[in-house]
């Protein structure tokens, strides 16, 4: 798994765009203008890659319990943000996939009904 299979992953998906909001590291993937995916391009270069993915609480702290590359998001709302470590080995492309989804899906689900029907 590299950068550009997250990338790709990402922007396959309906209404997504990507941005580079804070600096030139920070790549962020929205849904509609709304974060759900954000990553270092550095960390990929030096194999210390992670994504930042919006989480339900509840599960959040399950995953977190559970893994030890699954950690509260680094400078994000810890609730709601998990921050995945991808070079540690522990997770499987697929199963980082389902947490990319399930980020996605958080997200889409807090829109309104109008945003959500623009892209189903």
């Amino acid at each position: 798994m590299d950068i550009q299979f997250i990338r790709d992953y990402c922007l396959n998906k309906k209404g997504v765009t990507e941005h580079f909001p804070f600096n030139n590291d920070a790549l962020v993937f929205k849904v509609l203008g709304k974060m759900f995916a954000l990553t270092s391009v550095k960390s990929w270069e030096t194999a210390t890659a992670s994504i930042n993915l919006k989480c339900d609480p509840d599960y959040a702290q399950e995953l977190r319990a559970e893994y030890n590359s699954i950690e509260p998001g680094y400078h994000m709302n810890k609730k709601h943000w998990n921050i995945v470590r991808i070079f540690k080995g522990e997770l499987s492309p697929a199963f980082i996939m389902g947490l990319i989804d399930h980020s996605y899906n958080m997200v889409v689900k807090s829109m309104s009904k109008k945003m959500q029907n623009t892209i189903l």
